[in-house]
């Protein structure tokens, strides 16, 4: 979708299709709230500990009043984000449509966990009769909790995180027009940009990160308890890009990013993109107190310094993979929110979302502040939120039905895999580390890690890593997450990243595998100013988490959350680290599994272009032949000069495949001729998905077998 607007000259007019550009009027944009002369008092937080059956293992002490709101928040409260995913629905035309993914005629109740990964609310059965606006939507067996505003946090959808609020413009007209059969099933009809919906639906943090509770799994992962679940585990089940574009296309190349977007994952820079393909993987939340206490000091300027409690030196722990969420956990927390559509009245001013033709502007905090009641509601519920955090705590194999089963009684075995992990993995994977001035990669640093690690409470309040940032020359996983630009300076995260950030050096020029050409490396020099870079993962509870890496392209997905399934998932992955030999290497690429084109809605393209449109109303570019690597058309940069090249070169050579029915190999070929151009204009060409992390791969087999065997008790 962002290449057919880059392609054309003058469709940034488009780009009002998504956004309107509101930053250039001088009246203050507003939220909902504001603009209804609401405050924060007409928002009030859920006291009632309402999900109190959940995060068995991970909570094992009662949950304090704040610790409860802070649950509540992470689960119901969207923020008024209602009002962005409703617009997105109607502006997408379709694409992007979460009332018509909640309707079980689009994924029905008893296929939603296997075919999205996304978790049914317990208290809900099938609906067997449509509501009265002719939708299908789970059926309540009963009333929700007590203490739930429904005015402030809607109702449940019956899938968790996704809640419901009835439409302000659902009108007598709208409801006139309405018809819940044609929603279903006449694309004519829900295209619509006009369509006026009844339901508006707001999407809260829990939605990517509520899943089956790894020590107390359900019988039936489509059929879960309460008790079944855990709120801040991170769903490695979810099919992201299934759940938030349930009308993508089959036939683009939209479709076939989606199909290869590793489940559990999330493309967090898609919206306000940076024109990288890069989908991560879903983090657990584990010891956020022991993270903070390890936590580098960071230099923090211009308006970050308006987030509650920030300093112009402070210590910062980090969330995303590459350490760009630098300025703490309030605003790493409102960050979140924003990005899933808080304030998306003021935040679409900043960038053109899906495109991202105009420059990136900074959402300037000061501003959300003056001018969005919801932020500020939000801000008064982010130190709940990690006090519910700090609450959490590991979830051990040893603890769940049958894991003891899966864990060696070899006390020697155990013993063995200690001093390999102390010796190859501690200097990185723990957070107690040896007191200065002490290196912890020295001989000397060795022998205190490998005194500490059978001391009984080594693991104890161990966060399992050091937090600190490593760049992508020495770690060697894929770089696509590292060379994010969203954070740097000037950008739309401008005032959520640190200046120690912005100030990283580049790294050395990279050479990557092409495709292409095996004996012509893809030279790379990548851009300084932040991105670069990735912080050691945790492996707390790493057993649950299979598969591995920041884009969980190491090991199968099995989608089956028992025990079993789990365990499964990780032999798989820690396997193929430690043997990099069973990896899939170059067939981890990410490739268009059918001819595919560019396509996009006429409506997104200047008036003479909408004249190409075919009878379903996109104009298309192409084919792209099958095989092709996703990722060679998705991270092209919007530089002027590239595509204008790209324009001369690539458009006639996909003409030519369409006007001369070239086929297979001969598709490739013509194709192959233009690859310099792309490639010239790939931000990041790094395509091999499941390499990198070779530490441990030299040790002698006896020591990789028992390193697992310990890897499973963390």
């Amino acid at each position: 979708m962002e290449l057919i607007a880059k392609i054309f000259p003058g469709v940034c007019c488009a780009a009002l299709a998504f956004g309107s550009l509101a930053g250039c009027s001088k009246k203050p944009i507003v939220d909902e709230a504001r603009a209804a002369g609401k405050t924060t008092a007409d928002f009030p937080k859920v006291t009632a500990d309402v999900f109190a059956p959940m995060d068995r293992g991970s909570v094992r002490e009662k949950l304090s009043p704040q610790e409860i709101m802070g649950r509540n928040t992470w689960l119901l409260w969207s923020a008024g984000n209602e009002h962005f995913w409703n617009s997105v629905a109607q502006d997408s035309y379709g694409l992007m449509d979460l009332l018509k993914m909640l309707d079980n005629r689009k994924y029905p109740r008893g296929e939603r966990f296997k075919r999205l990964g996304l978790v049914n609310e317990p208290g809900f059965k099938a609906p067997t009769k449509p509501d009265e606006f002719g939708l299908w939507l789970d059926a309540p067996t009963g009333p929700e909790p007590a203490g739930i505003d429904e005015k402030v946090y809607g109702k449940p959808s019956g899938v968790l995180g996704f809640r419901l609020f009835p439409n302000p413009d659902f009108d007598e007209k709208a409801r006139r027009k309405w018809d819940g059969e044609r929603f279903a099933n006449d694309p004519a009809y829900y295209n619509d940009n006009t369509l006026v919906r009844p339901y508006r639906v707001g999407v809260s943090c829990g939605s990517c990160h509520i899943a089956p509770n790894p020590v107390n799994p359900p019988a039936d992962p489509e059929n879960p308890k309460w008790e079944n679940l855990s709120s801040a585990i991170g769903n490695q089940y979810i099919n992201e890009g299934r759940v938030f574009a349930c009308n993508v296309q089959k036939g683009g190349l939209f479709n076939e990013m989606i199909e290869n977007q590793p489940r559990g994952t999330s493309d967090t820079s898609r919206i306000a993109t940076d024109h990288i393909n890069n989908p991560n993987a879903i983090n657990p939340i584990f010891l956020l107190a022991e993270r903070q206490r390890i936590a580098a000091t960071e230099k923090i300027a211009g308006g970050a310094l308006n987030i509650p409690g920030e300093k112009m030196e402070m210590a910062v722990p980090h969330i995303l993979k590459d350490g760009a969420d630098s300025v703490g956990v309030p605003g790493a927390t409102i960050r979140v929110y924003v990005n899933i559509g808080l304030f998306s009245q003021y935040w679409l001013s900043r960038h053109n979302r899906l495109i991202g033709l105009t420059p990136q502007k900074p959402f300037e905090v000061a501003y959300a502040q003056a001018n969005s009641v919801f932020w500020r509601a939000t801000e008064e519920r982010v130190a709940d939120i990690a006090a519910f955090f700090k609450k959490l705590q590991p979830l051990h194999l040893a603890d769940a039905p049958g894991g003891a089963d899966y864990i060696t009684r070899d006390e020697a075995l155990m013993a063995h895999g200690k001093m390999v992990f102390a010796e190859s993995c501690a200097e990185c994977h723990s957070s107690k580390q040896p007191p200065p001035p002490i290196d912890a990669s020295s001989g000397e640093g060795r022998q205190w890690l490998s005194a500490e690690i059978v001391k009984p409470d080594f693991l104890a309040n161990n966060f399992l890593s050091t937090d600190r940032r490593y760049p992508i020359s020495k770690i060697e996983t894929n770089a696509s997450r590292a060379m994010g630009t969203n954070a740097m300076r000037g950008h739309v995260w401008d005032n959520f990243s640190s200046e120690t950030y912005k100030n990283l050096p580049a790294i050395a020029e990279r050479e990557w595998y092409n495709p292409f050409d095996e004996s012509r490396p893809i030279l790379f020099t990548p851009y300084g100013g932040g991105p670069g870079y990735y912080r050691v993962p945790s492996l707390v509870s790493v057993w649950s988490s299979a598969p591995f890496f920041n884009n969980n392209a190491l090991g199968k997905f099995t989608g089956d959350p028992s025990v079993a399934g789990r365990m499964e998932a990780f032999n798989d992955a820690v396997q193929k680290l430690l043997w990099p030999e069973k990896r899939l290497g170059k067939a981890s690429i990410w490739r268009t599994e059918n001819e595919c084109s560019l396509q996009i809605r006429k409506e997104f393209l200047p008036a003479p272009l909408q004249k190409l449109a075919d009878a379903d109303g996109f104009v298309r570019i192409g084919p792209i032949p099958k095989g092709t690597p996703v990722n060679l058309l998705a991270n092209l940069d919007p530089n002027l000069a590239q595509l204008v090249r790209i324009k001369a070169e690539v458009i006639p050579a996909l003409v030519k495949i369409k006007a001369q029915n070239l086929q297979g190999e001969a598709a490739a070929a013509e194709l192959r001729k233009v690859v310099p151009a792309l490639l010239d204009a790939n931000k990041c060409p790094d395509f091999i998905e499941d390499k990198g992390h070779y530490f441990g791969c030299d040790l002698p087999n006896e020591d990789k077998l028992a390193l697992i065997e310990y890897l499973k008790t963390l």
